[in-house]
């Protein structure tokens, strides 16, 4: 299937019917049964145990299968879930062996984005509900094919935006729909901060670690602790950088709030100043994606001091004809057009949106309610390649104009290139 297939419908894109797989199974479906569900857990590193004790708070769930390349965060987890839950995992290297268990419910997917489309589409192929960390994708065609498996499997998917179940965001968008700050012409996002750098020095990987399996279809890079566990989110090959791994949760609230689908326009410009020869993605960068006439540019810097108030360095702010809201994850700031106008401030923490997040998933499974999801596939594909394009956008210096009925750049030959990354030898990239 190729790119035509790929179209719109309202302002959103859905995509096309297509020759159905065969191999696809009937989508799992557990309402019906009262007891505890069982779920896989692929990759158990840090966000993946985020995930995986966020679903047993959620009451009557189990843990029962774990994939981890790593053999130390694999006996790591499995002690850790057994402990919280009173049962053993299964334990599996491989993925594939996971998902081949019988009496799963479903799969949480928390490794790094460059496994994603693989693991997902398999697990699709198995009907198995879904819980999927964000980005979506590594790169956006990934993120095409992604959307045509959830379609085809029918089955319930949960992408790992939780600032949806946000309070503060939340009452940003109402007192936007209200009116309170009139007629929004321009929107500004932002996450400054300082990462701790690791060790660039090329060595062997850790004993438990199987290096060629964690870096799978991306190419495989000699391994530092700079590129492995954790920091592997500023290596261009694996995270994609600050914007796609972290300021991709801002884009993603500003088109839930907004009820944007996908840019029409975006550029980017920026560089690697500061943390040259320590990362390999822009420690700063200045991106403006064009929606619907409304600008919305994001910029970042991971060095210095941020802003001079510290508290504007993580959060949206949303320019209007009346006034300006700032929003953050705990805090609204409103201030009215003016002279001598004061701001008001509301603090609205939501120290458990992520927990919240992965109960509306189990609420869905276990009645089998897609209507219950708040970031369905399609919705995670938006956000997700709305970062891809802003870096592939810095990488060709180039102003990308992105048609959403055709699903692609129309306008830069070097950026429709890099719409999808060859896979390393010995992986198929999945089609759509």
């Amino acid at each position: 299937m190729n790119r035509r297939n790929f179209i719109k419908s309202s302002s959103l894109a859905t995509v096309a019917l297509a020759s159905g797989l065969n191999s696809y199974s009937t989508p799992i479906n557990r309402s019906s049964q009262k007891g505890v569900l069982k779920l896989g857990l692929i990759g158990s590193g840090w966000y993946g145990m985020v995930i995986a004790k966020a679903a047993l708070q959620a009451g009557n769930v189990i843990i029962s299968a774990v994939a981890d390349v790593d053999t130390e965060h694999l006996s790591n987890s499995i002690a850790e879930l057994t402990s919280l839950q009173g049962s053993t995992p299964r334990g599996f290297k491989d993925y594939k062996e996971l998902l081949d268990v019988s009496d799963l419910d479903g799969v949480m997917i928390g490794t790094p984005p460059h496994w994603h489309a693989l693991q997902f589409i398999a697990a699709c192929e198995k009907g198995l509900p879904i819980y999927c960390e964000k980005p979506l994708s590594y790169d956006v065609d990934e993120g095409k094919a992604m959307v045509e498996a959830a379609r085809k499997a029918g089955n319930i998917v949960q992408i790992g935006f939780q600032r949806r179940q946000n309070k503060a965001f939340k009452k940003a968008k109402d007192l936007i729909q209200d009116g309170r700050i009139g007629e929004v012409y321009q929107i500004g996002a932002q996450i400054h901060y300082n990462p701790g750098t690791q060790d660039t020095t090329i060595q062997n990987p850790p004993e438990s670690l199987d290096w060629d399996e964690w870096c799978g279809p991306a190419p495989k890079l000699p391994y530092s602790p700079s590129i492995g566990h954790l920091a592997w989110r500023l290596e261009k090959e694996y995270g994609n950088g600050h914007l796609v791994d972290w300021g991709i949760h801002n884009i993603d609230i500003i088109r839930t709030i907004m009820g944007y689908g996908m840019p029409q326009s975006i550029q980017a410009s920026g560089g690697l100043y500061k943390l040259k020869g320590k990362i390999t993605t822009p420690d700063t960068l200045t991106a403006t994606l064009n929606y619907s006439e409304v600008p919305l540019v994001w910029q970042h810097r991971l060095w210095g001091t941020g802003e001079i108030d510290s508290q504007y360095n993580n959060g949206v702010f949303f320019y209007g004809d009346k006034g300006t809201l700032f929003a953050s994850d705990n805090r609204l700031i409103i201030k009215p057009t003016g002279n001598n106008q004061e701001q008001e401030v509301i603090d609205l923490p939501t120290p458990d949106m992520q927990e919240k997040h992965v109960e509306e998933f189990i609420n869905a499974v276990r009645s089998n309610n897609k209507d219950l999801i708040s970031c369905t596939t399609l919705d995670g594909f938006h956000s997700s390649a709305s970062v891809l394009l802003s870096m592939i956008a810095y990488e060709t210096g180039e102003n990308l104009i992105w048609d959403n009925q055709k699903g692609t750049v129309t306008n830069s030959e070097n950026a429709v290139k890099l719409l999808a990354r060859p896979y390393r030898q010995g992986y198929n990239r999945p089609k759509y």
